[in-house]
C-alpha cells in the first residue's frame, strides 16, 4: 500500500510541475541605460530615476555616455521646496518626495553636473542618507512660520543644514578637461528641459485634456496630459519601439511588486498573488473605471519613479516591461524588474517621454492645449 502511495504522490508532483511554468524573459525592445545606482536611505528615487532617464535621452541625442549628478538636483529642490513651504504657511508638502518635471524644473534654473563634480556624499559617507534632512528643516520652518523670536530667518540655517548633509552649491567645476558653470554642462550634453511631456490616464478629468494632478509629491503644481487608458500604453509602447526610453511614476505597495523576484504582476485570483512572483498565472482585465476606483479609494497610491528601457514577453507571449530601479544591484534582475501589462495599466500613475517619441497625431493634439 505504501508503495502505490508513494508512486499517486510522484504523480501527482511530476504533473504539478510539468504545469508550473517559470519565468522566462526574451526581448522585444532592450534599450541602452547607465548603471543601476542605489539611493540609499532617501525618499529622492524620482532624482535618481529621472536622471537615468536624462542620461539615456543625453546618449541618444548626442552619443555621450555622461554620469549625471542626482544630488546636484535634489539640493536645488530643496530650495524650491522650503520656500514652497514658508509662502504656503506651512499648507504643503514638504518631504523628501518629488516627481519628474521637478528635475526639469531644476535643470530648467540650475543647469546640470556630472556625478564626479558633485556626489552629495559628505564625510566619510559611502551610501546616501537623508533620515535628518526633513526633520531639521521643518523644525526651523515652522518655528519661523508660528513667528518664534528665536527664528528671525529661515534661509541661513536651512542653507547650511544642506550644505552640511549634501553640500554647497558649486559655481565651477571641471569636466574632461573643460570648465563648465551647470548651465553650460546642460547646453554641452544638448540636453532641453522643455522638450518632455507628462502623460496619465484618468477618468476624473477630460481626456485630452491638461490639468494639475491631485497627488501629494506634486508639490511645484506640475500638468499633465490625460488621455484614455488604452491610447496611453500605445504611446508607452511607440515610444519605446521608436528607441526613446520612459520615466515611470508607480505604485509599488502592491504585494505583487517584488524588486526581490524581480516581477510586478495583477494575478487574476488573488490566491494566486504569492504564487504569482515565481510563476505564470492569468492576470486581471484592467479597465479604465476600475484604475480609476483604485486610485480615488488609496489602493493605487503615488510612491515611486523609476525608469523603463524595454519590452520583454514570457514563454505565453505575455508582455512586461522592463524597468529600472534604484535599490542598488544586489536585488531583482541585476536591479531591474519586470513589470507586468496588467500591472502597468493598473498602478502606473504617469509617464515622461519627450515630446517627439509621442505619435504625431496625438502630439499635434495635446501641444496645443
Amino acid at each position: 500500500m505504501k508503495k502505490y502511495i508513494l508512486f499517486f504522490t510522484i504523480t501527482l508532483l511530476t504533473f504539478g510541475f510539468s504545469h508550473a511554468q517559470k519565468y522566462n524573459f526574451k526581448p522585444l525592445v532592450d534599450l541602452s541605460t547607465s548603471s543601476v545606482k542605489n539611493q540609499g536611505m532617501t525618499g529622492t528615487c524620482w532624482s535618481f530615476s529621472t536622471s537615468s532617464f536624462i542620461e539615456s535621452e543625453i546618449e541618444r541625442i548626442s552619443g555621450q555616455k555622461i554620469d549625471i549628478s542626482e544630488m546636484h538636483i535634489v539640493r536645488t529642490t530643496y530650495d524650491k521646496k522650503a520656500w514652497n513651504y514658508v509662502m504656503r504657511q506651512g499648507n504643503a508638502q514638504f518631504s523628501e518626495g518629488g516627481l519628474a518635471h521637478d528635475l526639469m524644473n531644476a535643470a530648467r534654473l540650475n543647469g546640470l553636473m556630472p556625478q564626479e563634480a558633485f556626489t552629495g556624499l559628505t564625510g566619510q559617507q559611502i551610501l546616501y542618507n537623508h533620515s535628518k534632512i526633513v526633520p531639521d528643516m521643518k523644525v526651523i520652518l515652522d518655528k519661523f512660520i508660528e513667528k518664534d523670536p528665536d527664528q528671525k530667518n529661515w534661509k541661513s540655517p536651512v542653507k547650511s543644514i544642506l550644505d552640511k548633509d549634501i553640500g554647497a552649491y558649486t559655481k565651477n567645476f571641471n569636466y574632461n578637461g573643460k570648465t563648465y558653470t551647470p548651465q553650460e554642462f546642460m547646453a554641452m550634453t544638448k540636453f532641453d528641459p522643455d522638450a518632455y511631456v507628462t502623460l496619465t490616464t484618468f477618468t476624473h478629468q477630460p481626456y485630452y485634456s491638461k490639468f494639475i494632478l491631485d497627488i501629494p509629491d506634486n508639490f511645484s503644481y506640475g500638468s499633465f496630459f490625460n488621455l484614455p487608458l488604452n491610447e496611453y500604453m500605445q504611446v508607452l509602447d511607440h515610444a519605446l519601439e521608436s528607441g526613446y526610453t520612459v520615466e515611470l511614476d508607480i505604485d509599488v505597495s502592491e504585494s505583487t511588486f517584488s524588486q526581490k523576484n524581480g516581477v510586478a504582476i495583477i494575478p487574476k485570483n488573488k490566491s494566486e498573488n504569492e504564487k504569482s512572483l515565481q510563476e505564470i498565472v492569468d492576470e486581471l482585465d484592467i479597465t479604465a473605471d476600475f484604475r480609476q476606483a483604485e486610485f480615488e479609494n488609496y489602493n493605487t497610491t503615488d510612491d515611486h519613479l523609476m525608469h523603463i528601457t524595454g519590452i520583454y514577453t514570457d514563454q505565453k507571449g505575455n508582455k512586461y516591461y522592463k524597468v529600472k530601479n534604484s535599490w542598488g544591484t544586489h536585488v531583482g534582475n541585476g536591479g531591474f524588474i519586470y513589470i507586468s501589462e496588467s500591472f502597468m495599466q493598473l498602478k502606473s500613475i504617469s509617464i515622461m517621454i519627450h515630446k517627439d517619441a509621442v505619435p504625431e497625431i496625438l502630439r499635434k493634439k495635446l501641444l496645443t492645449l
